[in-house]
């Protein structure tokens, strides 16, 4: 689905945005052009046309592809890692936290923009700075995960994170399966499938705290 209307584009061309308000808009483009077609094949000239602007103008706030496909990729992540932080925090039931993490990673790839195949999915991971900022999303979604799990089994800092990374994991490569598979399973009906497997292991490690 493009994420840039004919309108939008009709609109954007000769108009002279705020620099947030076109930088965002650029953005946007170049994640319809990147998802479609990879960063290999994506061209400026193609991220330019769909955005509606002139190269000049692409370049005035980028000056390379890597540095808007870098762009782009640290908005995804942010987004990703906001998402679990806000799961994390809708519910102090630990049962629902898994439910409500794994839906988070459903969510995320279930997005229309496809934002979670420049994270999961990217075909520039032989470039150091897509590597570097790929893991440490991954990092940093496990380690706000395993700052529960410490929390509330007493477990080292390694420990948790070690759990952490597995459950993380296991969502994020369970939701891409379900997208990849055709959506033959409703969404919800799926993360609530993975999030009773990620439970049924991660009840199974002792409260440091037990419940009178």
């Amino acid at each position: 689905m493009s994420v840039v209307s004919d309108a939008g584009r009709s609109a954007a061309r000769g108009q002279r945005l705020p620099r947030r308000e076109r930088r965002a808009q650029l953005l946007d483009a170049a994640r319809e052009v990147f998802v479609a077609s990879g960063y290999h094949a994506a061209a400026m000239d193609d991220i330019a046309e769909a955005a509606g602007v002139s190269k000049p103008v692409l370049y005035q706030h980028f000056p390379g592809k890597l540095e808007l496909y870098l762009a782009l990729l640290d908005s995804s992540s942010d987004a990703l890692v906001a998402a679990v932080e806000a799961a994390l925090a809708s519910t102090a039931d630990n049962k629902l936290r898994v439910q409500a993490t794994v839906q988070a990673y459903f969510d995320f790839v279930d997005d229309p923009g496809g934002a979670f195949r420049l994270i999961f999915e990217s075909d520039l991971t032989n470039e150091a700075a897509v590597r570097n900022r790929v893991d440490r999303t991954n990092d940093a979604c496990a380690l706000l995960v395993s700052k529960v799990i410490a929390e509330d089994t007493g477990l080292t800092e390694a420990e948790a994170m070690l759990l952490a990374a597995g459950l993380t994991g296991q969502a994020q490569t369970a939701a891409r399966h379900w997208l990849r598979e055709g959506s033959t399973i409703p969404k919800d009906d799926a993360a609530r499938l993975v999030s009773t497997l990620s439970w049924r292991g991660i009840s199974r490690i002792p409260l440091s705290h037990p419940p009178a």
